[in-house]
């Protein structure tokens, strides 16, 4: 049987989240103060006691929900993963668990990431929306017929349910045509910006100096990366890609599929709830 081990992106959070954990394991708590040490504040209190508000900034969202499923995987009797993968966010947690990065330079990478995605989204307004009930190949068309802005395909998270991202007026322009060509629902999230998009270039090139500053090495297993939604193990094309992320589409459609494909016989979510689950269901009937 080969395990795939799967980590959750942005939205999986909750307050309390991690709780449960910090009191009823000694190796998790030493994880945990760790982290408040790194980050110079005590992002724990924020997690146990904060509001679903408080949670939702993404300069706390990105490294909470990180560390909820790191020290997870770290804390689990038996971890053995055949690959890994993770969800835009979630691929920093996939290549910490995988031993690719060590758990302090993948905390800091992850607060830099929030941090530079944050400017990124207080510079130019900007939203996402999800689609649902459409092909993939005909929200590309509708996203590209769209001549008011930037609007492009964000996530790729099952078939019939697709995240879109660009500029307001794009967005909107986008949703109506979506509409228009029967999708069941087009939504605009609220969300804090055009994650995944040419937008978060900004954030692109400030993290690149991070990046390249960081200790890489090659993963204990294959971690299938969102932007090819291939196996890697070299680290230098793992930077590559994890950079390319921010701009790019998740394809989390087709990487659940690759890694079906090349073995997966089952699918294991590490970290706050059960949305990854849910998706390789309907990826994978």
């Amino acid at each position: 049987m080969s395990k795939a081990y799967i980590f959750p992106g942005q939205g999986a959070q909750y307050s309390g989240m991690g709780k449960e954990l910090y009191h009823g394991n000694s190796k998790a708590k030493q994880w945990f103060d760790k982290a408040n040490e790194i980050l110079g504040f005590e992002i724990t209190k924020t997690m146990f006691e904060g509001s679903d508000e408080d949670l939702k900034q993404t300069k706390i969202t990105q490294p909470a929900i990180f560390l909820d499923s790191v020290i997870q995987a770290f804390c689990l009797e038996e971890f053995k993963p055949a690959m890994v993968a993770g969800h835009s966010l979630g691929e920093f947690s996939a290549l910490v668990a995988a031993g690719a990065l060590n758990f302090e330079d993948g905390l800091r990478l992850v607060s830099e990431r929030a941090l530079s995605m944050q400017v990124a989204c207080e510079a130019k307004p900007s939203t996402m929306a999800a689609v649902l009930g459409l092909d993939d190949a005909k929200v590309e068309e509708i996203c590209a017929s769209v001549k008011t802005g930037i609007v492009v395909p964000a996530n790729y998270n099952c078939p019939g349910q697709l995240v879109i991202s660009g500029e307001i007026e794009a967005v909107n322009q986008a949703c109506e045509k979506l509409k228009e060509a029967g999708a069941k629902r087009a939504l605009v999230l609220q969300v804090g910006g055009a994650f995944h998009s040419p937008l978060m270039l900004p954030a692109q090139e400030r993290l690149a100096k991070a990046i390249a500053g960081t200790e890489f090495k090659s993963p204990s297993c294959p971690i299938y990366q969102n932007v090819t939604a291939q196996a890697a193990s070299n680290p230098s094309l793992i930077k590559d890609n994890l950079l390319k992320q921010l701009t790019a589409p998740v394809k989390w459609t087709q990487t659940v599929q690759q890694m079906a494909k090349d073995g997966a016989t089952e699918f294991i979510e590490v970290g706050p709830g059960k949305v990854l689950t849910g998706l390789v269901k309907k990826i994978l009937g």
